[in-house]
């Protein structure tokens, strides 16, 4: 037996000569021998969430939500990394709430950009590129790196701002 759903105005089977009038908010099942007519159902809508009324729990919460660095539970720390690959030499441009901006001097080719970054940034951070790896945006310019080289967010800060006032 074959089940067909229906919502146009007016339904015709050729074979059968069906005519079914059309009823808003109901859905037409046809078989080869008989028909019947079925309410449906509709999706409620979703609300929409004010994001100008949302308020932080706490401002210690509200500061590590601006910053690019964020200290992990698990003794690790996470840098938002906007990068500009392709540039003439390697270097911290800005530090700002969206995340820290890195030129890399290598070309989004083949992870080549991935590689520099990391390199770059364990020479910055003064630890070795084996306590750096790459999170997220393999293949974007909005990278999340982890540090696990005991560091706390912190001393990255610092270590990040002195490179960008060179």
């Amino acid at each position: 037996m074959m089940i067909r759903l229906y919502s146009q105005l007016l339904i015709t089977d050729i074979r059968r000569n069906y005519f079914i009038p059309h009823f808003p908010g109901k859905a037409y099942f046809m078989t080869t021998s008989n028909f019947w007519v079925q309410p449906v159902s509709r999706m409620p809508k979703k609300q929409k969430l004010n994001k100008a009324a949302a308020v932080p729990v706490a401002e210690g919460a509200a500061v590590a939500a601006e910053s690019p660095v964020v200290q992990n539970s698990n003794n690790t720390v996470t840098i938002k990394i906007l990068a500009k690959p392709g540039a003439k030499h390697n270097s911290v441009t800005d530090l700002s709430s969206e995340g820290v901006g890195v030129q890399i001097a290598a070309p989004p080719v083949d992870g080549e950009a991935n590689v520099e970054l990391v390199r770059f940034l364990a020479s910055v951070l003064g630890l070795r590129k084996s306590d750096l790896s790459l999170e997220k945006g393999s293949r974007s310019r909005n990278k999340s790196v982890v540090v696990s080289g005991g560091l706390s967010s912190e001393v990255v800060r610092s270590r990040l701002q002195s490179e960008v006032q060179k």
